[in-house]
């Protein structure tokens, strides 16, 4: 069913899987609303179906003190027509406009502090939002998702503003050589089918596309019988399902009859080449060959052949490319879904060497990957990488809707469970021979077509019905032993101990979680402001070898045995198991310790790092983002706290050695003094004598104090850098603050942040640039305290067109001289307040949060104690005291500003508005 693995290529690799439900009692029982028929019930999901045909999922799950919303609606990018591509994506942008009983959806979400979005597939649109449980929080989510189903604005005013918001992001995707590459290869490779045009769409239809087409578009596709509800979370079932069935039921079925589509690709019949040319600073081969449909038998074991082919540092691609040092990177993943789609293999080469031998070594261990089938180690290391995966995603029912999703698309979301059962099943023979289908000359594009007698075809079978992959599924039965944790400051306080372990302050908060996962925070200090003089770079290269090899284990044996350890994560913040705790904290403590930094491999790291430095030359952020560094920096060259030039950067990197690595390891590694933070299911008795006994005596050689930063008051530029034949620009403004975190204005300060940009989609700074005029897919605004020292800074950035550049910074001047002017209102606070409240508490709610948080205050000295303090003084803060921190802290004035384009597409007006 490939969700793990479209997903990875669909969202540049991120992975979204799961291994198993665990049921938090039974399936919900009681008496039915009328009309409601209950489904199939899966591992803690139990289906229902209204009369007018929406499909309602629902998991119920105490362990964390949150809710998910998720609505998946089956329409993607292959349901739009001739003229229409990018309207399904677009007409996702325009949900979040308002609706009749919503008119303001963005602003409620802010004011209670929800996490939100939506994305939009090939097959499917989904949509979601995770906030605190409660019933009010919970009945607003359901509400407002029923309402917009069927009464959002798809207005034409709307649709004026977004349109170029969506077109800027069509531009910031073509700054990106691969994401490029994989659009041509989309086209390239299909005829016909709906899948040769990527989401985004066409430039030229997203910008003409008529609000009459969606609003049909619309009209067609969001109703009840083709959408899925979805909610997990802390929430009571039986009352649920009642208020969706009054909610959503009230919704009639439509008289309407879907599309039908009937086009199927024809076989390949020989290889086919393309090459696009544009200014960058890397190479990229790409080769792609069709595979079946996601329903397909063969789906799964090709899944396997992607890891084998393009895992790193265990995979063969990156053993044959980047080990002999032709390559700095590989990658193998499949692009597939409800038909057919494409399994894309590629490396990336550096700008200046040949391209020529990678290309035809890539081709050839593809297309010669079923002579050398999988062995019994590659075979268990892509299983276990796998149901790691799973396990740790789908443990958390926030994922629940997205791992769901795509399963959604293909027609049961039981897909999912029965693809994580016949998964465990593939063989090395059953890879091998799917291998042997697929990758073929003949169905492979990246070379030209040559006239050929005897041409070696792939035929890609049809997708098989529903009731045949699911006539031998049987759902598995789980269990959960996950507590209903409180996250207030008092709760965390009591339930923590805080000891010193040797020189380690250690805090250990025990908590039963779901699948027994517990999380790790270390915090590592090295050297002080004299003796790190110079030392920045082997500093970084140091912290990049760690992994890569150590006296026991080689670069794959140690990624093994992270594997086998259930390891997610760094050396420094990991997930693992109640059962593998020790031993993870056992394989921590000997990497850092004895990284033995292998020569070749270090040569391969430093052109990895050369490679991905040289990429950055033009891209705008990098460009722009380094200017202003550079211009805030007050420190003398060799400095810790020194910004160097990207030619600077690149030559310290070819002038360092490995001595050099090795002796920075020697002299300022150690874990005395260090912070540690364990959270969740573990035994707290049996922990902290390890901790103490693995880091409590392992002081480095140099002397350790906190490198502080001095305020400093920066004259304003303003610059404008080109980066030619960038179709997406990138602005970047700052001004330092004399600010500490304990400060008396600083939560005034914050507050005014979350209004000004820092809070979203609907912050004054977005309203503005995106929602008003359209200039900008995505802005934001930061506010930085001191927390040992007064170096405090605010900033801005957006990305946008280069032509629209200026407009951005006129923008940005604007909006804060109306603040200074006129101040925030009464309502911009409350839901202010209430937003960042609620984000803490969900911040709480995460053992990621709770483990980070308490190594920093660990390191302060302070509690959880200190945090509700500063929640009482935020909350505290009157609509005088915010408006007067913000005309006090931020003048205009004294704003510096790099933007960084293509000059020739900005015109004239780009200097600083008056």
């Amino acid at each position: 069913m490939n969700l793990k693995f479209f997903q990875r290529g669909l969202a540049a690799y991120a992975v979204v899987g799961g291994l198993s439900f665990v049921t938090c009692g039974a399936a919900w029982a009681a008496d039915l609303p009328k009309g409601v028929v209950q489904g199939p019930s899966v591992e803690g999901i139990t289906e229902y179906r209204l009369p007018n045909g929406l499909k309602v999922l629902l998991f119920p799950d105490a362990s964390r003190p949150t809710i998910t919303v998720n609505v998946t609606y089956l329409v993607g990018s292959r349901h739009e027509n001739y003229g229409e591509t990018g309207m399904a994506h677009l007409l996702e942008h325009l949900m979040f406009k308002g609706s009749k009983g919503h008119p303001d959806i963005t602003r409620q979400f802010s004011d209670r502090g929800m996490q939100f979005n939506g994305t939009t597939s090939f097959d499917r649109t989904n949509y979601y939002e995770v906030f605190q449980a409660s019933q009010d929080n919970l009945d607003w989510a359901l509400r407002m998702e029923a309402d917009r189903m069927t009464h959002s604005f798809i207005a034409k005013k709307d649709l004026d503003s977004e349109m170029t918001v969506v077109r800027n992001e069509y531009e910031n995707g073509e700054n990106s050589p691969t994401n490029v590459l994989m659009k041509r290869m989309q086209s390239v490779a299909f005829d016909w089918h709906a899948y040769s045009r990527m989401p985004i769409g066409n430039k030229s239809d997203i910008e003409n596309v008529k609000i009459e087409n969606l609003q049909a578009f619309y009209r067609t596709y969001y109703q009840p019988d083709n959408a899925v509800l979805l909610v997990a979370g802390k929430f009571d079932a039986g009352k649920t399902l009642a208020s969706i069935t009054t909610l959503f039921g009230a919704i009639p079925k439509p008289k309407r009859t879907l599309p039908q589509f009937w086009t199927v690709e024809p076989t390949q019949d020989g290889e086919r080449s393309f090459t696009v040319r544009r200014q960058g600073d890397m190479q990229v081969v790409m080769l792609g060959y069709k595979i079946p449909a996601s329903l397909h038998a063969d789906s799964n074991a090709l899944n396997y052949a992607s890891t084998i082919l393009g895992d790193t540092p265990t995979g063969r691609l990156h053993k044959l490319l980047v080990d002999s040092g032709k390559a700095s990177q590989v990658f193998a993943f499949p692009f597939t879904g409800y038909a057919p789609g494409l399994e894309y293999v590629g490396a990336v080469v550096k700008k200046d060497e040949d391209l020529a031998p990678v290309r035809e070594a890539l081709t050839q261990a593809v297309e010669g990957f079923a002579k050398n089938p999988p062995t019994p180690e590659e075979m268990e290391r892509a299983k276990r990488a796998y149901l790691n995966e799973v396990e740790r995603n789908l443990a958390d029912p926030a994922q629940v809707g997205l791992a769901l999703s795509e399963t959604i698309a293909l027609g049961d979301w039981r897909l999912f469970f029965a693809e994580r059962d016949s998964m465990a099943k593939v063989t090395s023979e059953q890879v091998a021979s799917a291998a042997s289908r697929y990758f073929r000359r003949d169905n492979r594009v990246t070379g030209s077509f040559i006239p050929d007698e005897d041409p070696q075809r792939a035929v890609v079978p049809p997708a098989p019905s529903l009731q045949s992959v699911l006539k031998d599924f049987k759902p598995q039965v789980g269990a959960s032993n996950a507590e209903d944790f409180d996250p207030s400051q008092a709760n965390i306080m009591k339930r923590t101990t805080v000891v010193t372990a040797g020189g380690v302050k250690l805090a250990l908060l025990p908590k039963k979680n779901r699948g027994q996962t517990v999380t790790v925070s270390l915090r590592q200090h090295m050297g002080d402001e004299k003796n790190l003089f110079g030392k920045a770079t082997a500093q970084g290269l140091s912290m990049a070898m760690l992994t890569r090899g150590t006296s026991k284990y080689s670069r794959t044996e140690l990624a093994d045995a992270f594997e086998k350890l259930k390891f997610a994560g760094d050396l420094h913040q990991f997930q693992t198991t109640r059962e593998n705790l020790p031993e993870a904290l056992k394989l921590v403590a000997h990497v850092l310790r004895e990284a033995n930094f292998p020569a070749a491999e270090f040569e391969q790291m430093r052109k990895q790092a050369l490679v991905g430095l040289e990429a950055s030359r033009n891209e705008p952020p990098s460009v722009a983002t380094r200017a202003l560094n550079q211009h805030f920096n007050t420190y003398p060259k060799g400095d810790p706290r020194y910004t160097p030039s990207l030619d600077e950067t690149i030559a310290e990197i070819k002038a360092a050695t490995l001595d050099d690595v090795k002796a920075f390891h020697r002299d300022y590694y150690g874990t005395v003094p260090a912070e540690i933070a364990i959270v969740g299911d573990f035994d707290a008795k049996a922990v902290e004598p390890l901790v103490d006994q693995l880091f409590g005596a392992w002081k480095a050689p140099m002397a350790v104090a906190p490198v502080l930063e001095k305020p400093a008051d920066i004259q304003p530029i303003h610059e404008v850098l080109n980066t030619p034949e960038k179709e997406n620009g990138f602005y970047v403004a700052r001004l330092n603050l004399d600010l500490n975190i304990d400060d008396p204005d600083y939560p005034a300060l914050m507050l005014a942040d979350y209004i000004f940009g820092g809070g979203g989609l609907k912050s004054r700074l977005m309203d503005r640039i995106r929602q008003k005029d359209g200039l900008s897919y995505g802005g934001s605004s930061y506010l930085a305290p001191g927390d040992l020292d007064r170096a405090g800074k605010f900033g801005i950035q957006a990305i946008a067109a280069p032509q629209n550049l200026a407009k951005v910074d006129a923008a940005v001047r604007e909006e804060l001289e109306r603040v200074r002017k006129d101040g925030f209102t009464a309502a911009e606070l409350a839901g202010a307040k209430s937003g960042l409240l609620q984000q803490r508490i969900q911040t709480r709610a995460t053992d990621d949060g709770l483990a980070s948080g308490w190594t920093n205050y660990l390191y302060l000295g302070r509690t959880f104690t200190w945090s509700a303090e500063f929640e009482k003084r935020l909350a505290a803060v009157t609509l005088p005291e915010l408006n007067a921190a913000f005309r006090k802290a931020i003048d205009p004035a004294k704003l510096s500003v790099v933007m960084a384009g293509d000059r020739s597409k900005m015109g004239t007006a780009t200097k600083p508005a008056p």
